[in-house]
């Protein structure tokens, strides 16, 4: 549910009830991973998705279910070949989804979701699968490891759930677990999963050039906060990149070496200028970086290798650079090379090849896991 925090928050502002369907767990093929989220108010209105279209009428009427008899529902869809064009995942995958209901005085759900719009770090943590009493309790684990909740009673299982969800926090990541009722590592016991809200990535964008404007855009469009470093003022101007989230002044490699990064950032070095690019990458591929790509040509990218071989970097650390930088669309204008970049990010971060899917085995979805099981219903813990 955190995945729309930003209309859950107005919701609860606003005061409504509403329930909230998450997908919990995927096999297969299918259009949304876990924490992709489907919420129904009392009116009716819907925001959200949890299958790009596939299920989306049976899940949207187990919200409104849920809201009238205020049950949490856990439901399973999946492809069959007698009812392919029914109810199901006709992609061939299976979802199972989480429906609770949500009252607008709710304080753990209402914590969770202030907090995800406020790009504060936090996980909330609900039990998927478990007994009755069990199911649908939920807690907010704050990222000092303190928590809000209870799970009725289990101060074992909650103490356990909130180190479980710190560290699924800590990797920025959705996730599930299971642990015994009584806080033990035990699969077969309570199922819980976790949703992370966390700061959005960073992407550093080096050289304020026109390349760089439309990165800027794609950046952004992505989800990433997008931050423009130049040494020179005159480029580096908020009228040049209105779109940016930073703007800074300043060598390009000493800036990196003070700036905050970790493994979820992007570096994208468009400085095309060997008194840049080499102090700037000795520095990037030492760092625990996604990603470290640098525009050029071939040539540019042989003499740059040469220079980094020379202050010592290693075959390892050379490894990590995308150089030239992005994908071959035959991209010529700064929007098809933004979009080039930003092919080759995401196929990076999602384990994709970049190969076209026609004629192609590979899966289409690469980080879809979790066990999809059975439903049930019980009496709802918001």
């Amino acid at each position: 549910m955190l995945e729309i925090a930003d209309a859950l928050h107005r919701w609860f502002e606003e005061g409504r009830d509403f329930a909230v369907a998450t997908v919990v767990a995927v096999g297969g093929s299918a259009p949304r991973g876990p924490g992709a989220a489907l919420a129904v108010d009392r009116d009716g209105t819907a925001v959200g998705s949890v299958s790009g279209g596939c299920v989306e009428g049976a899940v949207y009427e187990l919200c409104v279910q849920a809201l009238d008899d205020g049950l949490t529902v856990r439901g399973r869809f999946g492809y069959s070949d007698e009812d392919a064009f029914a109810v199901g995942l006709t992609c061939g995958g299976v979802i199972e989804v989480l429906v609770t209901p949500v009252r607008s005085a709710a304080p753990v759900f209402r914590a969770g979701v202030s907090a995800a719009d406020r790009g504060e770090a936090a996980a909330l943590a609900r039990v998927a699968r478990g007994p009755d009493g069990l199911l649908g309790g939920a807690l907010l684990v704050h990222a000092d490891g303190s928590y809000e909740g209870s799970l009725r009673g289990h101060p074992d299982l909650e103490r356990a759930a909130a180190a479980h969800a710190r560290a699924i926090l800590d990797s920025g990541r959705n996730g599930t677990v299971e642990i015994a009722e009584d806080g033990s590592h035990c699969p077969g016991g309570v199922t819980l999963f976790v949703e992370s809200s966390v700061p959005p990535p960073r992407m550093i964008v080096f050289g304020a050039v026109d390349f760089a404007t439309a990165l800027v855009r794609a950046g952004k469009f992505l989800g990433y906060h997008v931050t423009v470093c130049d040494a020179r003022p005159v480029f580096a101007t908020r009228a040049r990149f209105p779109g940016a989230d930073d703007l800074v002044v300043d060598w390009p490699h000493r800036y990196l070496r003070r700036t905050a990064t970790d493994e979820r950032t992007v570096l994208c070095v468009l400085t095309h200028d060997a008194k840049f690019d080499v102090p700037l990458l000795e520095t990037a591929l030492r760092l625990p970086a996604a990603y470290v790509g640098a525009m050029g040509s071939r040539r540019t990218h042989e003499d740059r290798d040469r220079r980094l071989r020379e202050v010592g970097l290693t075959e390892g650390e050379l490894s990590r650079l995308r150089s030239p930088i992005g994908l071959d669309l035959g991209a010529r204008t700064p929007e098809e090379t933004a979009l080039s970049i930003a092919a080759e990010i995401v196929a990076v971060r999602r384990g994709g090849s970049g190969a076209p899917l026609t004629g192609s085995r590979t899966p289409i979805h690469h980080d879809a896991d979790g066990r999809p099981e059975g439903g049930s219903r019980t009496p709802a813990a918001a």
